[in-house]
């Protein structure tokens, strides 16, 4: 059973990781996590760094099987729609993707999204298994940032853990968005991603550390057991769900929460144009944070 070939990009303005994972014996990969560029205060879509993907994909000579998400992310837009038109492949998410379809086309008043999932290609229950070519991938529910939070096991050497941990010294995702607990984050983390072997390579989806020379994007079972300042071994659920929802309760919102997840609902694909011919990302008012203005005026 061949290694899996993982070769990672990096999108600076959001600190999100992409990764191509390819088998070695049929040159058939998965992209996971990939990223638009979007300048918010301009209303513009890029697509840079995606093509960065697409040529080191047609370079290498690979043939595009998944585009998977680990969750619907609220800090960039999918990329995965604008790759599958260029590369193909099927776009994969986790199903409990449906309650967060669900909860987001209420907020923003949206009639498009069907709520059931069926934007994506394929949605994993947990402990589904498929193929990248010759390659083994097994998959977790690991909710907790989002009810939808997926972790993919790649060959049981490598798992991508989209938003639950993040490298040994910085601590895990936050749990305060839409039916997210830090209950639910402690357990995906010390049940099941915790629990592979030790050497595991657990692959980041950020590293959000201001300032810090260059990008980590990988680190192991061992190490997040040892290091890791909210879950390390030892650490019960009681004091996880107590230091995390302090921090949670001080976090501002991400700046790209609001478009971000209108695009991601839909696997990645914009919102219709509307009667003239122009699509529209919507902002709703007053509905995160505390910020409750009148609107009479």
């Amino acid at each position: 059973m061949a290694s899996p070939v993982i070769h990672h990009f990096y999108h600076r303005s959001t600190n999100t990781f992409t990764y191509v994972v390819a088998c070695p014996e049929t040159k058939n990969c998965a992209i996971i996590d990939s990223a638009l560029d979007f300048a918010y205060n301009a209303g513009r879509i890029g697509t840079d760094y995606a093509d960065r993907i697409i040529d080191y994909v047609r370079r290498e000579g690979l043939t595009v099987e998944w585009l998977l998400e680990t969750h619907a992310h609220a800090d960039h837009l999918s990329a995965a729609a604008y790759l599958q038109s260029k590369l193909g492949g099927k776009i994969g998410i986790g199903e409990h993707i449906r309650e967060v379809q669900q909860f987001f086309k209420s907020l923003y008043n949206i009639e498009d999204v069907s709520g059931d999932g069926s934007e994506f290609d394929r949605l994993f229950a947990d402990g589904e298994t498929f193929q990248i070519g010759n390659v083994p991938v097994r998959t977790m529910h690991t909710p907790g940032h989002t009810p939808a939070c997926l972790t993919y096991v790649v060959n049981e050497e490598a798992a991508f853990v989209g938003d639950t941990v993040f490298m040994p010294d910085y601590g895990t995702a936050r749990c305060d968005f839409p039916n997210g607990s830090s209950q639910a984050m402690y357990r995906s983390i010390r049940e099941k991603i915790l629990t592979l072997p030790g050497e595991t390579q657990l692959y980041m989806c950020h590293d959000y550390r201001p300032g810090a020379p260059g990008e980590r994007h990988v680190s192991t079972v061992k190490a997040q057991r040892e290091r890791n300042p909210l879950v390390h071994d030892g650490t019960s659920e009681d004091q996880f769900v107590k230091i995390r929802d302090g921090i949670d309760q001080v976090l501002a919102a991400p700046k790209f929460i609001l478009p971000s997840l209108q695009v991601n609902i839909r696997a990645g694909r914009m919102p219709p144009p509307e009667t003239n011919d122009k699509r529209y990302l919507k902002i709703p008012l007053n509905v995160l944070g505390s910020g409750n203005l009148p609107l009479d005026f």
